[in-house]
């Protein structure tokens, strides 16, 4: 069926900052193609209907190898290009890094560094091709400071990050925008996920997943590049990072993301 409308691919978007990411662009005048590994996402499609334009739902895993190419093959069946492209896909793993599974930790590599590369590879190269689109990488408040007891997690979020904005860069003159969205805690299914009920971050307030999807997208649409999501005290601390020594970062960390310290 032809369209005029703009098409967005959003990965993750079966739930929390993905989920309303996708509600963003189908409120704002484009059809999405939206992926994650779970069933979740075909209720997910069902509820983002009727929101003005066309969803492609996609479940796909892309922690694995094939899922990327899978991936932008299925997009590649809609025959029209992408214009925005949101890298949110990802997953934490909270806990010691002694005492953590490696097979965890390395899924959680591939899900939030591998996958997101090799996406940004293939859809970065169509866009500067065409000379037009606009990618959105979501980072995190955690990747400004060492994370201990995220150590995995928060490592794969400083390379996001670094990824992002060098991209950015690179692509100043193209006619592609770049941008990076750094939300603080989140009210999501992540620390449910990741083993962080009991600590001091995964029990205490969060920023509704809405706003920082809205911050996330219109910084994206302005061509910003870093955004810093949620409310003032979440940007508050991606603020500090910049200035903030890393030894202090990590204890700042440590003290909330120890298992146990919600009951501090």
């Amino acid at each position: 069926m032809e369209t005029n409308r703009p098409l967005a691919l959003v990965t993750g978007a079966s739930s929390g900052i993905g989920y309303e990411l996708a509600k963003q662009f189908l409120s704002n005048g484009f059809d999405v193609v939206i992926t994650a590994e779970d069933a979740e996402l075909t209720s997910a499609a069902q509820r983002l209907e009727g929101l003005g334009g066309s969803v492609h739902p996609e479940e796909i895993d892309l922690a694995q190898r094939d899922g990327v190419d899978r991936l932008y093959a299925a997009v590649a069946t809609l025959d029209r290009p992408l214009d925005a492209a949101v890298l949110n896909a990802g997953v934490g793993v909270g806990g010691p890094f002694l005492e953590n599974s490696l097979d965890d930790e390395l899924r959680l590599i591939d899900l939030n560094v591998v996958s997101t590369v090799a996406l940004a590879k293939r859809i970065a190269s169509d866009m500067v091709a065409r000379g037009e689109g606009r990618i959105l990488f979501t980072s995190s408040v955690v990747s400004r400071m060492p994370a201990p007891f995220q150590a995995v997690y928060g490592a794969s979020k400083a390379f996001v990050q670094s990824f992002g904005q060098a991209l950015r860069n690179e692509l100043k003159d193209t006619g592609v925008t770049v941008t990076t969205l750094l939300p603080g805690p989140t009210d999501t299914e992540f620390f449910e996920r990741a083993g962080l009920e009991e600590t001091k971050v995964g029990a205490g307030e969060k920023d509704d997943p809405a706003l920082v999807a809205e911050q996330g997208f219109k910084g994206m649409m302005s061509g910003d590049g870093n955004v810093l999501g949620g409310s003032l005290k979440s940007r508050g601390m991606g603020l500090s990072g910049n200035v903030t020594p890393d030894a202090a970062g990590a204890e700042m960390n440590r003290k909330m993301n120890e298992p146990g310290s919600a009951k501090d």
